[in-house]
């Protein structure tokens, strides 16, 4: 059958069709690309995601991106430095970048990007994160927890101070921990996080993404990529800001040489489909969870819309016009 849907909002984007929104030096025409490949999966406004580098890289990357004045920008997400420097939680972040929750370091980054960062990831365990998570609250920042071993009173100050995302819940934590103490039943049981999840079957396995779903409900959840250059590309290697990662056939994205997760291949319209075929839910549910309530998150008003044919019996979802 075919709909007309409100069009897709991906908070956490990487790079995208080879590019990598972390490279530093990219030309207009490499983004434009990007963009217009990221339209033919149903994508009409995203967040280019920068993640954990030093002041002087993340204003490079910034720059790169506000060259372009396509509208499918809808701000940047800021992804560290404020993170875990544990491994397990920091996940593929560089440790040399890795830093204290720093008031001055984010007002210099926010300038450089000329006020573009609409979200910030950071660990509440990281000294200065509360504070800085009120002050950016204030400014009407969205704030997520990710890459953080934080504990239950941490978390539960992080939600106090404005705190109302997690940035893909059942990532960027320890592989291994305490059944019952852990960083991530807190904030499953808080109703004032909505929790991202990757549904790419690399990054979270089918029985968690329905539990997340049961407890939050799906209107309380939203879909995100963290897709980085290997998404819609061939298998091969690709850059993600000074490291590289190598996609698999399978389509999982690993770190070369280290082999953990780094980033995806995932594309949008496939999170939906795929949420659709574990979960039992309809299509529009599902979309909502990556089209309007991500969009209601960051706090953006807009009227996108794409045709996609859906066959509810197979799950197969085609995106026909962006």
């Amino acid at each position: 059958m075919k709909l007309e849907l409100p069009g897709l909002v991906d908070l956490q984007v990487n790079g995208f069709a080879g590019v990598d929104y972390n490279h530093g030096d990219l030309a207009a025409e490499q983004l434009e690309r990007s963009f217009a490949a990221m339209r033919l999966t149903g994508v009409t406004r995203c967040l280019p995601t920068i993640i954990t580098s030093s002041p002087e890289h993340f204003a490079r990357c910034a720059r790169s991106i506000n060259q372009s004045t396509d509208p499918i920008i809808a701000g940047i997400h800021m992804e560290g430095p404020y993170i875990s420097p544990v491994d397990g939680p920091r996940g593929a972040h560089d440790l040399n970048h890795v830093s204290d929750a720093d008031l001055e370091d984010f007002k210099r980054r926010q300038e450089a990007a000329n006020g573009a960062i609409k979200l910030v990831t950071l660990a509440p365990e990281v000294p200065g994160a509360i504070a800085l998570t009120e002050y950016l609250v204030a400014q009407g920042i969205v704030v997520a927890i990710g890459h953080s071993a934080a504990n239950a009173a941490e978390i539960d100050a992080a939600i106090s101070a404005g705190a109302t995302h997690s940035t893909h819940l059942g990532n960027g934590c320890y592989s291994r921990m305490d059944r019952h103490h852990n960083s991530l039943w807190p904030q499953l049981a808080a109703d004032g996080l909505i929790p991202g999840l990757i549904v790419d079957g690399h990054h979270l396995p089918r029985a968690f993404v329905q539990t997340t779903i049961k407890a939050k409900s799906a209107e309380r959840c939203v879909l995100v990529t963290d897709a980085v250059a290997a998404a819609a590309a061939p298998p091969g290697r690709y850059g993600l800001g000074d490291g590289e990662v190598e996609r698999a056939a399978d389509g999982k994205v690993t770190a070369v040489g280290a082999g953990h997760l780094a980033g995806s291949s995932l594309t949008l319209d496939d999170a939906v489909a795929r949420t659709c075929q574990w979960t039992g839910l309809d299509i529009t549910t599902a979309w909502a969870m990556a089209s309007t309530q991500p969009a209601e998150l960051l706090g953006i008003d807009y009227s996108d819309t794409v045709t996609i044919e859906w066959d509810p019996e197979q799950c197969a979802l085609t995106v026909i016009s962006p």
